[in-house]
């Protein structure tokens, strides 16, 4: 796939794909979560015209510790109906970040009114949860701590806006 430059139709704007990230575990402050905040502020703004954003955060925590099978049902009951399902596993598929745009403008095109990006915790996702997602997304082989996965996702989600904007944020 090229990612191509594409600013939604009326129709396309009205119907905006909102974008959540589903994670395990509580981010409080820190250097994390301002880079969090701030990129997922520019994916509201940039995708606003792409109709794709608000972008959001929303944190599970399992305080019984039920372990992975309990973390998978607790992100099931907080990810929107009907919304695409992307988890995050290291033995997802890697993609390049213009594919990963392309994705975006798939899912709006295709008229989805949600998508659902799932981190697991410390241990990573059942794998039956894995199994349930439309897709499964890798940052490469390496096993990265739950918080940079966050940061790395909500700057490849800007980064997917701007690149269907055709700004000069994203290079060859």
């Amino acid at each position: 796939m090229v990612a191509r430059q594409h600013v939604a139709d009326d129709s396309a704007t009205r119907l905006r794909v909102r974008i959540s990230v589903v994670a395990v575990g509580r981010l409080r402050t820190g250097a994390e979560k301002q880079l969090i905040d701030d990129y997922l502020a520019r994916v509201g703004k940039t995708g606003r015209g792409l109709g794709l954003g608000p972008a959001q955060v929303i944190e599970v925590e399992d305080r019984k510790g039920g372990g992975k099978a309990t973390e998978a049902d607790l992100l099931r009951k907080a990810v929107p109906d009907g919304a695409v399902l992307v988890a995050l596993d290291e033995r997802g598929k890697a993609m390049s970040s213009p594919a990963f745009a392309d994705h975006l403008a798939e899912w709006r095109d295709a008229g989805r009114r949600d998508v659902a990006f799932l981190i697991g915790g410390a241990d990573g996702l059942d794998p039956v949860l894995v199994d349930q997602a439309d897709m499964t997304l890798s940052f490469g082989k390496m096993v990265w701590p739950h918080m940079l996965v966050r940061v790395m996702l909500a700057e490849q989600l800007y980064r997917g806006c701007a690149i269907l904007a055709g700004t000069p944020y994203h290079r060859v």
